[in-house]
């Protein structure tokens, strides 16, 4: 068993259906967003206030190399734009999350904790550069990715049994 990567657009829902298939299966989780905020004893959002995207992504990448040298077995989420980590293909499977801007959004609006799951996204208070965003990153997802899983509309037992059955063959 080798390591499963989630990727996707901020809020698509790697974190969601990286505990669903955990729970379904023998792999440990780890979130790429949650150990850099560990390691700056920071949340992500203060991080990018602080010092800025650029020394995000360097973090982004101490952790890639981490996880390619001491991480095995296990079913990573990762923030948005992880994806762009050189070392990626090394980690393992990647899985892309895969569905329209529009239902991403809707999903986050919907969320019990909307107004909180917003707020720690800085890369969505602007909704129309967050759009352009997406634009630009969903080409480049679909690049790196070996397995693409339409998340649409579909209950998180259906997305975790799918990706399960993905990564076996």
């Amino acid at each position: 068993m080798k390591n499963i990567i989630l990727i996707g657009f901020m809020g698509v829902g790697k974190g969601s259906v990286a505990r669903e298939t955990v729970a379904m299966s023998s792999y440990m989780t780890v979130d790429t967003d949650d150990l850099i905020e560990s390691m700056q004893n920071k949340k992500i959002k203060k991080i990018f206030e602080d010092k800025g995207e650029k020394y995000f992504r360097k973090l982004e990448k101490d952790v890639a190399l981490w996880l390619e040298n001491s991480v095995k077995n296990t079913l990573i989420s990762t923030g948005g734009g992880f994806y762009k980590v050189e070392n990626l293909k090394k980690i393992g499977t990647i899985v892309l999350l895969d569905a329209p801007f529009e239902k991403i959004l809707k999903r986050i609006q919907d969320h019990p904790n909307a107004k909180r799951k917003l707020a720690k996204r800085p890369l969505l208070q602007d909704l129309q550069k967050a759009k352009e965003l997406y634009e630009l990153r969903r080409p480049e997802y679909l690049k790196v990715a070996d397995i693409v899983i339409d998340v649409s509309d579909k209950p998180l037992t259906k997305i975790a049994k799918e990706i399960l059955k993905k990564v076996k063959k």
